[in-house]
């Protein structure tokens, strides 16, 4: 893209009522197609939709319908190419894409009836969200897979499962794989829930008021793939809901990438141990040869500040604006774009670096057999036995005090004690320890193969929605 400066005989489009030209001051403020270029596609194909309704109630011949549509190709070819200039009245899109096709076609003047840049804005800006979000939908999605692949390939190791960081449970590595994709299929679902609600066809609310021409807006609506049209002017053009809700997701789902970052780089540490990252997904040390770093999970986590910053900022623009369009409004598309290339950044690279990683399943299970983990069980296998849970619970927190004040083997103070004994020693052993869960969706290898089809079953159903 070519930025003229300078004057320019071009004119803005609403150039009639002032008798000056605009400030370079007002002009460097107020533009914005150096970032809403993005939005060329979908500008052109609402304005080829709206022409084509035009026609159709007598604006356009058929003929001059043809010249604006040829024309519109060739804009979007130029713009394609990147072999299209920009004048400094060209303050957006819009702005750009309706005089190139006047140029090229004359007929094109009217292409603007019963639009205004603000219905149009809005248009170009639900149809640009609906796609970027399908599109991260399915990144998420594969994640998702590479999750569920993970567990199956884990089938039988178990882990330390932690609270506080502290160890608290044994677990399945399956299971706890799920549980982060269980947090990405809830970021799937309010995906798919912000592309329903946004969509809905703002064309036809014109300024804020409407038309006094007989657009079909139901017509440009279908043609548009809209699933509905707005009910209200002013709410069709002031609207940016859409916009805040897509933030949203997006700033969610970053903080569970966070998540996955940040067990990543613990677990990857030599004081843990527990999984060993690819070459192709990490990097080293200029200066120590040993080191082997896990950035893309340190990014993932880092990155998450940046989209919960897109969101709080464009909330606080939202704030107080009152009705209906005010060039505030300008600034939803940058913290929109920001978030949408953070986010198909981060998840690609964060699906590598699952897929490819390794995990020391020996490790983890050393860890997982500690007899401590099995206090809780301990304590329910008491209250099975008629004791009250709360002095079950006081049973065995003395035991394990003793245990690390005295230095003796929590197993022999386990089974020298009048309540427990040596039947409940064997809640310690590795068959009884990582299966004595029985409550749906809880941590025991015998209820992971249920929890996988579950699974496996909701990615298929997201995906057919898409």
């Amino acid at each position: 893209m070519n930025q003229n400066s300078g004057n320019d005989e071009s004119k803005s489009l609403w150039h009639g009522r002032f008798l000056e030209q605009s400030a370079d001051e007002l002009q460097k403020l107020n533009n914005s197609i150096s970032y809403d270029i993005r939005l060329f596609s979908q500008d052109i194909e609402g304005s080829r939709v709206h022409a084509k309704m035009l026609q159709k109630i007598g604006v356009f011949s058929k003929d001059e319908l043809t010249e604006v549509l040829l024309a519109l190709d060739q804009v979007e070819e130029e713009i394609q190419s990147g072999s299209f200039s920009v004048l400094p009245t060209d303050e957006d899109v819009h702005t750009y894409v309706e005089r190139r096709v006047t140029e090229i076609a004359p007929s094109g003047a009217r292409l603007h009836t019963g639009r205004s840049r603000n219905d149009q804005v809005a248009t170009d800006l639900r149809l640009w969200t609906k796609e970027a979000l399908t599109d991260v939908a399915r990144m998420a999605i594969s994640l998702q897979r590479a999750l569920l692949e993970k567990a199956k390939e884990v089938d039988g190791a178990v882990l330390p499962g932690y609270t506080h960081l502290q160890q608290a449970q044994p677990v399945p590595l399956g299971h706890h794989l799920l549980a982060h994709g269980w947090s990405i299929s809830r970021d799937v679902e309010r995906l798919l829930q912000a592309i329903e609600r946004m969509d809905v066809s703002p064309l036809g609310a014109g300024a804020m008021a409407g038309s006094s021409i007989p657009l079909d807006v139901d017509a440009v609506a279908d043609d548009l793939h809209f699933s509905r049209v707005f009910d209200n002017s002013i709410d069709a053009v002031s609207d940016r809901d859409f916009v805040a809700d897509a933030l949203y997701v997006l700033a969610l789902l970053g903080i569970h990438l966070s998540r996955i970052g940040e067990e990543v780089i613990i677990w990857s540490s030599s004081e843990f141990g527990f999984i060993e990252l690819s070459d192709s997904f990490s990097t080293g040390s200029s200066m120590m040869p040993q080191k082997k770093n896990p950035d893309i999970a340190e990014l993932a986590r880092g990155k998450s500040g940046r989209l919960i910053g897109n969101l709080a900022g464009f909330l606080a623009t939202l704030k107080a604006l009152p009705l209906s369009y005010n060039k505030d409004l300008q600034e939803d598309k940058e913290p929109l774009f920001d978030a949408v290339d953070t986010v198909s950044n981060i998840l690609p690279a964060v699906t590598g670096m699952i897929s490819s990683a390794t995990f020391q399943i020996e490790q983890m299970r050393d860890q997982a057999l500690s007899p401590y983990l099995a206090t809780t069980d301990l304590a329910e296998w008491l209250v099975q036995r008629g004791m009250p849970f709360r002095e079950a619970h006081a049973v065995i927190g003395q035991l394990v005090a003793r245990s690390l004040s005295e230095g003796v083997a929590l197993e022999d103070l386990i089974s020298m004690d009048e309540n427990l004994g040596e039947e409940a020693v064997s809640l310690l052993e590795e068959g009884s320890l990582f299966n004595s869960k029985k409550t749906h969706g809880s941590a025991s290898l015998e209820k992971l193969a249920d929890q996988i089809e579950r699974f496996e079953n909701k990615i298929c159903s997201d995906e057919g929605k898409l």
